[in-house]
């Protein structure tokens, strides 16, 4: 599976409102904070259901070689992992989801790591989501 420009989250417009939102959620596994909301699906239906974005602060990495290699290993673990989310969501139809992975630490991970913690930010975002009527 393929991660296209349509599922990156690009307007500013929806950065704003995922972080300084009031339905927005956030849940931690470090070294990731997981920033997400739910967002009525549109009729037209060609807005994917998960749309993410990844940050990696300025002030924990100078080098933006540094930067970029985490956003690569955590796009990558989100590519492979989505099937979690995007199935849960595919059964209701009714969702669509905006994530924002946000790194936290100031030290470079291995890349199965970064999979785990992501794995489990997604299990636990359809939980909350399946909580939330």
């Amino acid at each position: 599976m393929k991660l296209g420009k349509e599922e990156r989250i690009c307007s500013r417009m929806l950065i704003e409102k995922l972080f300084k939102g009031e339905n927005a959620r956030s849940l931690m596994s470090f070294p990731l904070r997981a920033v997400f909301m739910t967002e009525p699906r549109t009729e037209d239906g060609n807005v994917p259901f998960v749309r993410i974005l990844v940050s990696v602060p300025k002030r924990n990495f100078k080098h933006a070689v540094d930067r970029n290699r985490i956003k690569r290993q955590v796009r990558e673990a989100y590519r492979k992992n989505k099937a979690v989310l995007t199935n849960f969501l595919a059964k209701k139809n009714e969702k669509s989801v905006a994530v924002a992975f946000v790194w936290t630490d100031s030290k470079h991970r291995k890349s199965a790591e970064i999979d785990h913690r992501v794995r489990g930010l997604l299990q636990r975002i359809a939980e909350k989501i399946q909580e939330k009527p």
